[in-house]
């Protein structure tokens, strides 16, 4: 029992020691302008390297309890405007690149290491390829462009399902023929069940979230949200990981809707700092296994063959992600200048002629015949339209260019994600020869990956000029409007009239009429105290502020920044008029 209780309690004091050491690296690493990720696995390194002490993760402990929850995180903050904009281009980084990269790795791999079967080497390739979401956190502090920013975050929180569904396919196929058909059939199963999953298990948690109230439950709830995504997903054979990627995406959207402000107030804060300390783990975990896998190796294998295979499996990586994303970037690029504006204008202008009945409607299949169904018609081909030359604005106000192509190229970094994973070849399958081998070539690809890239991003980001153009996310001119937008739809419910207070007492139509043309002009730096009534009148203006800004969320005229910023400005001004009426 002593003995228990003494590892208990050095456990407790590792992790103590771990958390604050994790707190202060990042700030200095803030400091020093140095990813904070980076700092800290050097100092896992010197650490092992000073104290000897051996440190061995399961690695299910990361793909289970680390990443699950790290992932859904991400996914919540993900701005799912320009997530749908570029769905194309991300989809085909996190599957088709995925696809490409595991198999000429595979091939590499099989024709240089003695052997090592085709199987096997593809398993290593699927190890290798996906790029790290956690790693692609040091590209968010450089101030690059959003589009880029997105891309990255998109593939590092998509590629994994690619990745493992490859893993787990050239596992089976060492014992057994490969089939074709099977592996497709697998892959489109683990997301179709990942999506159904995460997308119910994203809806059921906002609205038991939105029932409890409390905002320390409301959190609590949160944290085992993408675990709950996770489990079932796995159990049926999915990809758990993509279920709570896409819970976290169902969550951001409707948290402004199905949130108090003190809620998602509550939810941020405390989902950064679970953000921070997993982060930090992870990558000092990294820093402190690489003592025991060197020496691993070191007793069975020059160390110089691992890491000539390390550096070669880098290199066609990222030759590879060169070919592909100039590929990429050059047909975005045809994509933006394909599209006529014009062409969509006066599609919508000979809509709204048809509507006022100025032009004939065409008599076609399925078109509604009655004044109600084309009313909606015309509203839902409005939408569309409207959607659309949005779209467009978009791609040309952020163009891909060539700057942007080598930064996706350089950011693709690998990390915890190709540690975990290699760990989880079989130890006693008599098919994975030289196991240690492949776990300490695929520790060397994530090591090389972050000290070179992580490193030299910074200074590539200033080479190219890049450096701060994506830092001002929301132009004066854009918030502008979002705020002429959102005083509109204030004034409108007040002057709705039939507004009563919280006990039911109706307001002076003088004083609303007074508060209503007071809040349809831009807010003037003479502030005074307000009245009572005053206070639940904006509280009112506020939720008709909200609705509008959720409106305005789905037809794309406002980029998520600004959306989020407005947001935060409406709920801080809440809690500020709430606490007033609790006074």
């Amino acid at each position: 029992m002593t003995i228990a209780t003494d590892s208990l309690l050095l456990a407790l004091l590792v992790g103590v020691v771990a958390i604050i050491a994790i707190a202060v690296v990042t700030v200095l690493g803030q400091r020093l302008g140095v990813a904070g990720p980076l700092l800290l696995v050097g100092l896992g390194i010197a650490f092992a390297l000073i104290t000897r002490i051996e440190v061995r993760i399961d690695p299910e402990i990361i793909l289970i309890g680390v990443l699950p929850p790290l992932l859904y995180s991400a996914a919540v903050q993900l701005p799912a405007i320009e997530f749908r904009r570029d769905f194309g281009p991300i989809a085909g980084l996190s599957v088709l690149l995925v696809v490409i990269s595991s198999l000429v790795l595979g091939l590499f791999f099989w024709m240089v290491i003695p052997s090592v079967g085709l199987a096997l080497g593809v398993a290593l390739g699927a190890i290798l390829s996906p790029t790290d979401a956690v790693a692609t956190s040091i590209v968010k502090r450089l101030g690059i462009s959003p589009r880029v920013v997105t891309m990255l975050e998109g593939e590092s929180l998509l590629n994994d399902a690619t990745a493992l569904v490859i893993l787990r396919t050239a596992t089976v196929a060492l014992a057994s023929s490969f089939a074709f058909g099977n592996a497709i059939g697998a892959f489109a199963w683990g997301v179709l069940i990942a999506v159904v999953i995460g997308a119910i298990v994203g809806w059921l948690a906002l609205r038991l979230r939105s029932w409890v109230g409390s905002s320390a439950a409301n959190t609590a709830i949160s944290i085992a949200v993408p675990f709950l995504a996770y489990l079932p997903t796995e159990h049926f054979g999915g990809s758990g990981l993509v279920a709570a990627v896409v819970a976290g995406i169902v969550t951001g959207q409707g948290a402004p809707r199905r949130l108090t402000p003190e809620q998602r107030l509550s939810d941020t804060m405390n989902w950064r700092t679970i953000e921070l300390v997993l982060e930090g783990a992870v990558f000092l975990v990294m820093g402190l296994e690489l003592r025991d896998i060197v020496a691993t190796n070191a007793d069975t294998d020059n160390l110089w063959h691992p890491a000539w295979l390390a550096l070669s499996a880098l290199g066609i990586i990222l030759a590879i992600r060169a070919v592909y994303v100039t590929g990429l970037v050059w047909t975005q690029s045809r994509r933006a200048r394909r599209y006529d504006r014009e062409r969509l204008e006066g599609f919508t202008a000979r809509i709204d002629q048809m509507q006022a009945g100025e032009v004939e409607i065409p008599q076609r299949r399925g078109f509604p015949t009655d004044p109600v169904g084309r009313e909606r018609r015309f509203a839902s081909v409005r939408r569309r339209v409207s959607r659309l030359l949005t779209d467009i604005d978009y791609y040309q106000a952020s163009p891909l260019g060539w700057r942007h192509g080598t930064i996706i190229v350089w950011a693709g970094m690998r990390g915890v994600v190709t540690l975990a994973a290699a760990q989880t070849l079989p130890r006693d399958d008599p098919n994975v020869t030289q196991r240690a081998l492949l776990v300490f070539v695929a520790f060397l690809v994530a090591f090389f990956s972050l000290m070179l890239q992580g490193f030299t991003l910074p200074w590539v980001v200033r080479a190219l000029g890049l450096r701060g153009s994506g830092a001002e996310a929301v132009s004066s001119e854009e918030r502008a409007r979002l705020d002429e937008q959102l005083r509109e739809a204030a004034a409108a419910v007040l002057a709705g009239g039939g507004l009563t207070q919280r006990d039911g007492t109706p307001f002076s139509e003088d004083f609303v009429a007074r508060v209503g043309e007071r809040m349809s002009r831009a807010p003037d730096d003479d502030q005074t105290a307000l009245a009572h009534e005053m206070v639940q009148l904006r509280l009112i203006a506020i939720e008709a502020m909200r609705t509008r800004l959720d409106e305005l969320g789905h037809d794309g005229s406002f980029s998520t920044a600004a959306l989020r910023h407005a947001l935060a400005e409406l709920d801080a001004d809440q809690l500020s008029l709430e606490l007033r009426l609790d006074d």
